[in-house]
This record gives C-alpha cells, structure tokens and sequence, in this order.
C-alpha cells in the first residue's frame, strides 16, 4: 500500500494485487467544492495508475448533501467507467443519514453502471476485493 496524497479531510492509497485500486479514506465532513474537487482530483490518480478497483472509505465521512451525490453519480461515476473501473467497495457511512443516502445513491448506481459495487464492514476484505484477490 503506498499513500499517494493526504489531507485533512482525504488520504488517497495506491493497493496493488492482482489489479490496482484507489482507497480514499475519508476523514470527517468537508464543503461541497472541497469534496468535488477532492474527487476529481482522485479520478486522475486512478487514470494516471490504470486503476481497476476503487475503495470509498466512508467510515468518517461527514453529512454529504443530497446535491453532491447527484453530482458524483452525473460526473464522477462516468469518468471512473471510462478509467476501466471493474470492483467498487464501500465501507459505510457512520453516520446513519449519510449511511441511508448514499445507500440509496449506490441502489440507483448500481442498476446503470457496467462494474460490480458492494458494501463492506471490514476494511481489509474490501481491499482484498477491490484488488481482484479472491477470497479461499
């Protein structure tokens, strides 16, 4: 695992396995541009590493607006289609309207895009799986 960048708010990771994967971990609430910006910015590291896997750590994501889930879903999940991601992990929200939202996001997401999405409670079988390694 190598750390690509870090914030306060966001680090990025570099996982490698059979495939590579992106994990952002997030680290508390965050504005609406910040997090967009803070998005993008991890969609060109995932082209920059030929990414196949993505682990959204939503763990200690603060409230994320409604607004800004829309926009992920119109902007963002496209892009990562045209970057070749196959595996999308989720490790949840704590918080539980966040947890219902983007839950709901995910539910709409995953009906229309070509990779696979799934929810994690451990962190290291969603990277275990975001990475292609199958499980025994």
């Amino acid at each position: 695992m190598q750390q690509l960048t870090s914030s306060p708010f966001l680090t990025l990771y570099l996982h490698e396995g059979v495939s590579r994967a992106i994990e952002a971990q997030w680290h508390g609430f965050v504005r609406s541009a910040v997090l967009r910006q803070a998005t993008l910015d991890a969609v060109v590291l995932a082209r920059q590493h030929r990414i196949t896997g993505w682990i959204a750590d939503d763990r200690l994501l603060g409230p994320v607006r409604p607004s800004d889930l829309n926009w992920i879903a119109q902007q963002v999940l496209p892009q990562l289609v045209a970057v070749g991601l196959k595996r999308f992990a989720r490790l949840e929200a704590k918080d539980p309207l966040n947890k219902l939202l983007i839950g709901q996001a995910q539910e709409t997401a995953e009906q229309q895009l070509p990779f696979e999405l799934r929810t994690f409670t451990d962190l290291p079988a969603a990277r275990t799986w975001a990475c292609g390694i199958e499980q025994p």
